[in-house]
């Protein structure tokens, strides 16, 4: 897990940048593959898999409950455990960092006869579980969490699963691919059929990969336009050979960067195009981003592409607040964006950003005014106003941006150091190794 010792960095202005690189795989789908592959009778095979912390703190949990998982060179080899297989954890399980990974193996405890009791890092710990205490409750699992004083139901708890649990239909009152997979997974092992009802359409990864692993799953759209998700439970799941494809959340650092600063040109291979992903780069283009996609393909159910981008004047724009659930984790660096662009760009419907790894709105505003940008921050969103693609602010001593513990937070503000005047530091580069691993020298690397 992420040392407690905070690694303080700085980022300076950049030349151009320029290369053909590749980023992690996919933290969403690394998250999904490990899992259904410990549910599967017999033995998978993972390549490309994200070896970030967030994803090892899945492993260990999976291994914690039964399941054989090792690595050799760069295929990780999953001895599946079969639905309804789970051991008892001799330990509380460790999420470090990751929210995926605590309210999705949440689902899983749900519907066996065992307990678990999730920890996690400060940062963690604040984070609201209730969204998904409320369905896995219905469900029959007995969860008792920590209260807080403004009555948000949070880390450590414990969930005593039930077997068999109670199959439910769920309408998703925010939207979440976390609380519908949390769902999914806990159907898995619940006999008779669980139905979700997705008003707005969240990432379809466990839908997609459900599938693949052979269980009974229909997606159909209602007269009201919205997806009902039927899982049949008592699954049985086939071994699969996966392999992951590059994290487009993590892609979108990289593509910023290359927009931003002037003269790039980046290739960036191999990456997940999904799109319910995809929002960002939709975005930047109508922002006048210069930004193409080739080779094109489908692989294990999943649309990839290269990426290619080249500097380009951004002017800002209103951006939809529908389009938020597909670029949720995006928005940090869209911001960033946003203040290199002509003009004001304006975010609405992103409450959900209050509830990340930190207040992202807040975390993001504040760091954007100690580089001179103006804006208004909103309950739902920021106002910027661009600076025409002048360089932002930093002077001497340069400004320490506070990351609050959040990965996307240290890395968009490492990329508008490129852009800056004479640089800023980051306060701590540490928690950018829950879901990039090596992003440091690879900015270095498109800067030499």
């Amino acid at each position: 897990m992420t040392s407690n010792t905070p690694k303080p960095v700085t980022f300076k202005p950049s030349g151009s940048l320029s290369g053909k690189i590749s980023v992690p795989g996919d933290k969403s789908i690394s998250h999904r593959a490990l899992i259904l592959s410990a549910l599967a009778v017999g033995k998978s095979r993972i390549t490309g898999l994200l070896e970030g912390e967030d994803v090892l703190a899945t492993a260990a949990a999976l291994r914690a409950m039964g399941a054989r998982i090792e690595k050799k060179d760069d295929v990780w080899t999953v001895h599946g455990v079969g639905v309804g297989g789970l051991m008892q954890p001799g330990n509380a399980l460790d999420m470090g960092n990751s929210g995926t990974s605590t309210r999705l193996l949440m689902g899983l405890v749900a519907s066996h006869g065992i307990s678990a009791t999730f920890i996690g890092d400060a940062s963690l710990t604040k984070r609201p579980m209730g969204r998904v205490i409320d369905p896995l409750s219905q469900m029959g699992a007995d969860i008792r969490a920590r209260e807080t004083s403004d009555h948000k139901s949070c880390l450590p708890l414990t969930v005593r699963g039930l077997c068999p649990a109670i199959p439910i239909e769920y309408r998703l009152p925010v939207a979440s691919a976390q609380v519908k997979s949390a769902i999914l997974l806990a159907g898995l092992n619940t006999p008779g059929i669980t139905r979700i009802i997705e008003p707005v359409l969240t990432r379809d990864h466990s839908e997609t990969m459900l599938k693949g692993f052979g269980a009974d799953i229909r997606v159909e759209t209602d007269a009201e336009g919205c997806r009902i998700i039927s899982l049949t439970g008592e699954a049985e799941l086939k071994p699969q050979k996966i392999k992951v494809p590059g994290d487009p959340s993590s892609a979108a650092f990289l593509v910023v960067a290359g927009l931003i600063v002037p003269g790039s040109d980046i290739i960036i291979e191999n990456v997940g195009i999904n799109p319910t992903r995809a929002g960002l780069f939709e975005v930047l283009q109508n922002m006048g981003g210069n930004i193409s996609f080739k080779k094109e393909r489908i692989v294990g159910g999943e649309p990839v592409a290269d990426i290619y981008v080249s500097h380009s004047p951004l002017t800002g724009i209103e951006v939809p607040a529908d389009i938020a659930p597909s670029m949720i984790d995006e928005f940090p660096i869209l911001f960033i964006a946003a203040a290199m662009a002509s003009g004001e760009t304006t975010t609405s419907g992103l409450h959900e950003l209050r509830v990340k790894e930190s207040d992202r709105l807040s975390q993001m505003a504040k760091g954007l005014e100690a580089l001179g940008v103006k804006l208004a921050e909103k309950d739902d969103g920021l106002v910027i106003e661009g600076s025409g693609g002048k360089l932002l602010a930093g002077g001497r001593p340069k400004p320490v941006i506070e990351t609050a513990l959040d990965h996307r937070i240290a890395m968009s503000f490492a990329v508008a150091g490129l852009v800056t005047k004479s640089g800023l530091a980051i306060d701590d580069i540490a928690p950018v190794q829950t879901s990039f691993p090596g992003f440091q020298d690879l900015v270095t690397g498109l800067a030499s």
